[in-house]
């Protein structure tokens, strides 16, 4: 089946399986798309991954159909699940809001090597570990 013309494409971080027409309505109700149908589909995709925020990339099309792609969880949300925490700090540089290992961080960094612009395990454990400290976390091997 040929799609119409693609009208835009919309990316939005929602908690997994916790999509709803009041956390999404405002993003996607002036695009003229179905909530609920967004949503179910969503949930549906995702229902797997609760615990963890993922990224949905959401192509319109002029006819108001839509096509949905999950990513891997954020960075953020896989750090905080193999440390431990429920947050990172308040002043990154100022407080530290706990530590990871290096083994933490590759672990996190195998999961998300398919959407980083890498694909060196190494390179890509530097870039997590960054997305660490930002997060207020101490690294240590």
């Amino acid at each position: 089946m040929a799609k119409n013309k693609v009208v835009r494409v919309v990316t939005l971080h929602i908690p997994a399986g916790e999509a709803g027409p009041a956390n999404v309505g405002k993003d996607l109700g002036p695009l003229g798309i179905n909530l609920m149908e967004f949503c179910k589909r969503y949930n549906a995709l995702t229902a797997e991954r609760r615990g963890f925020v993922v990224p949905a990339v959401i192509t319109v099309y002029e006819d108001r159909s839509f096509d949905v792609a999950i990513k891997q969880p954020t960075t953020a949300s896989l750090i905080r699940k193999v440390a431990g925490l429920d947050k990172g700090a308040a002043k990154p540089g100022h407080e530290s809001a706990g530590v990871v290992t290096t083994a933490q961080l590759k672990e996190v960094a195998t999961i998300k090597l398919p959407d980083l612009n890498t694909t060196d395990l190494d390179k890509a454990i530097k870039i997590v570990a960054g997305t660490a400290r930002s997060m207020g976390l101490t690294v240590v091997d």
